[in-house]
């Protein structure tokens, strides 16, 4: 059949619009194809510059994170340091020494504030007294506490060593020391600062854990000899420091005994026997006078004291042990307690007496360490009964042994020292 010339034109146009469609719809896949290519490449490469940003964000932060105690950790260690103060400094913190704390015989101790709003303790010492004891001592504070830092140590903050002035500077602490709160001191009690006793089984505590920071803890054992209470200060909320390191001596942790020269150290009462014996000294004579402490806590009052009267008018000590060994125990802890605190304090104040019968035993071979000391007074260590601990005195009716031993005079007993070779941690 003959197509009509109209109809061939129609179905020309036809097959060219359908045509052009065809290409168009082609074209716009394409295009729409290229667009999508170019989208998606656009967002990859802004998530890519993002994650680049946050991990370069990620690296400061690191930085500053990882500096930040750095730099705070050696502040810190530069502020341990002892500072070395002028004379002119040490009399403008003190406002020219106008707030006297307390006197004793090598200098005059001052309160101070340093320019930071820091009280301190100022303590003057007598440029007159300056012998070699007192350089010495001198040194061994700065020597000693100056490198050493515990919650149950006094903080030295600096010193003077100038030509006029020699002076140590320490931590100010509110409430003194413990000696007037036992039996007044030289500062005087009243009944409104008598402790209560479970504050005061804290500071035994706690007074224990700063010697055995000494001891054990410290790069280089540290031994005190002179462990008492006037040389043990106290917070505003009554926390124990142990101050006062005149007499402390430095030892390497290999070296067992410590050799001294010059006669006997520390305090008569509170001093260990082998202090004033021809016997090697040891961490031990610290034992033994944190004992001596222990029994003036119990008490409230000083270990030998002629004044008073009634049974244990004579030395404390030994009566503590006569009723320990009579089966008498109760008697001591209602006389410490005042016989009116509860079950908990009661116990507590027992074992204070066991282990102060322990610290002060005759041999430092069978005194405790003061870890295991900590750990008695804590209640996590079992307490092996005692033994007599004072059996190398003379026996004497009379005050006179006595009262040699408060002076420093030492009698050893024709008695056989075995038996005080036991000790409470075997």
């Amino acid at each position: 059949m003959r197509r009509r010339h109209g109809e061939c034109s129609s179905y020309n146009q036809y097959d060219t619009s359908l045509w052009h469609r065809v290409l168009n719809s082609r074209r716009c896949r394409v295009v729409r194809k290229k667009m999508k290519k170019k989208i998606v490449k656009k967002v990859l490469e802004e998530i890519e510059k993002k994650n680049s940003e946050m991990q370069a964000s990620n690296a400061v932060e690191d930085v500053a994170i990882e500096v930040g105690p750095v730099e705070t950790f050696l502040n810190q260690i530069l502020n341990e340091k002892p500072m070395r103060f002028s004379s002119e400094q040490l009399a403008a913190c003190t406002r020219n020494y106008s707030s006297e704390l307390g006197s004793g015989g090598y200098g005059v101790v001052y309160k101070g504030e340093l320019p930071n709003g820091l009280l301190v303790a100022a303590k003057v010492l007598k440029v007159s007294s300056m012998n070699r004891k007192v350089q010495e001592a001198f040194m061994a504070e700065i020597g000693t506490i100056g490198r050493t830092y515990h919650v149950h140590l006094v903080r030295l903050y600096g010193f003077c060593f100038d030509a006029s002035t020699k002076a140590l500077v320490y931590e100010f602490l509110e409430n003194g020391s413990l000696e007037k709160y036992l039996y007044g001191g030289d500062e005087g009690s009243t009944t409104s600062t008598r402790l209560e006793w479970g504050t005061l089984h804290s500071i035994a505590v706690g007074t224990a854990k700063g010697i055995r920071y000494l001891h054990e803890e410290c790069q280089q054992r540290i031994v005190h000899y002179d462990i008492k209470p006037a040389n043990i200060l106290l917070t505003a909320d009554y926390t124990p420091k142990v101050a006062d390191f005149g007499l402390a001596r430095l030892g390497g942790r290999e070296n067992t005994h410590m050799s001294l020269t010059g006669g006997g150290r520390g305090t008569p009462g509170y001093a260990a026997p082998e202090l004033w014996m021809a016997m090697p000294a040891s961490e031990k004579c610290d034992v033994y006078s944190f004992g001596m402490v222990l029994f003036e806590i119990l008490g409230r009052r000083r270990n030998y004291d002629p004044c008073l009267e009634g049974e244990s008018k004579e030395w404390f000590p030994r009566w503590v042990w006569e009723k320990y060994e009579q089966g008498e125990i109760e008697h001591v802890v209602s006389c410490s307690c005042d016989g009116i605190v509860g079950g908990a304090d009661r116990e507590k104040a027992e074992i204070m007496c066991k282990v102060a019968l322990w610290c002060v035993q005759f041999q430092p071979s069978a005194r405790p360490t003061m870890s295991s000391v900590v750990r008695m007074l804590e209640g996590e260590m079992p307490i092996v009964p005692p033994v007599n601990p004072f059996h190398y005195l003379m026996e004497s009716s009379g005050g006179s042994t006595i009262s040699g031993l408060w002076s420093g005079t030492y009698q050893s007993s024709s008695r056989d020292t075995a038996g005080t070779e036991l000790s409470p941690v075997e």
